[in-house]
């Protein structure tokens, strides 16, 4: 997770994401928004970010009308759980790095949950 300031366009925005996601080394798929074609694209090629990962970019049919775009779900669920948590409702912080622990925060008490009410031996 990286958060940044407004003043950042998401496609550049990317670049420092892929490239901490790329230290985990189990990354293989990469699903990005129509928006982040084209440069986010050679980018991601030149630096082969975990060797085997695949940058996929799902685009919006054309002349269909309305689609519900593939793995669009996931980030919006995602992103609905978070703002559950009233610090993350609205924009509060000021400094970066204080949203970031908030949402840290905020996603390791979901996974914790998550554990605790699993059947794990």
């Amino acid at each position: 997770m990286v958060v940044h300031s407004a003043g950042l366009q998401d496609r550049d925005g990317a670049k420092p994401l892929l490239e901490k996601a790329g230290w985990f080394g189990r990354l293989r798929k990469v699903w990005a928004d129509g928006g982040y074609a084209g440069q986010l694209e050679r980018w991601f090629a030149e630096k082969r970010l975990g060797r085997a990962a695949q940058l996929e970019i799902v685009r919006q049919p054309k002349n269909q009308g309305f689609q519900i775009l593939p793995r669009r779900w996931v980030v919006e669920r995602t992103f609905a759980w978070l703002g559950r948590y009233r610090r993350l409702a609205k924009d509060y912080e000021v400094r970066t790095d204080h949203s970031a622990a908030f949402i840290y925060i905020a996603a390791s008490r979901l996974m914790l949950r998550r554990l605790a009410n699993s059947n794990l031996p």
